[in-house]
């Protein structure tokens, strides 16, 4: 007797990594992604289990989807570029900081990304705490927030 949706989705959320990626290849048919972490993996296949037994989204609910991505799609493109991305200077700049009488210097990469000593990173803030060793805003380690004018007052209230 073959087992329940319910017996399946259970002993999935049981089974070690190798035997989750096994699964995953016999229920799909492709290896696994090997970013996926085992949590991922499990709901996936939860999923794929009761889409086998039950059968998949219908046409009208796929229809509906993709409609909405297109809209989706659309009003990025209105849009345009999100600040951050405005933000993030040419492909080849490089920024240089010294900390620690030490010389870093950092790189701005074809997709936006930032490599620094050889290594890939996401963002300014991710190299900063690589130099730092510590959880720092990378757009101010590296000095791209305009200084704020401050002024010194004298005691009476006139800026000296």
């Amino acid at each position: 007797m073959e087992p329940t949706v319910l017996q399946q989705v259970t002993a999935i959320q049981r089974m070690p990594l190798a035997v989750l990626r096994e699964r995953w290849r016999v229920l799909f048919g492709t290896d696994p992604p090997n970013a996926y972490k085992p949590e991922q993996l499990i709901r996936r296949l939860a999923y794929r289990v009761q889409e086998l037994h039950y059968g998949g989204l219908s046409q009208a609910a796929q229809h509906q989807l993709a409609e909405i991505a297109d809209r989706d799609e659309q009003r990025r493109k209105r849009r345009g570029p999100t600040r951050q991305m405005r933000d993030i200077p040419a492909a080849g700049t490089r920024f240089v900081r010294e900390w620690h009488g030490q010389e870093h210097m950092v790189t701005v990469t074809h997709d936006g990304g930032f490599e620094y000593a050889g290594r890939r990173y996401r963002t300014l803030t991710a190299v900063a705490k690589a130099i730092t060793g510590q959880h720092t805003n990378g757009r101010r380690f590296f000095g791209l927030y305009r200084q704020e004018v401050r002024t010194q007052r004298d005691p009476v209230g006139q800026s000296i």
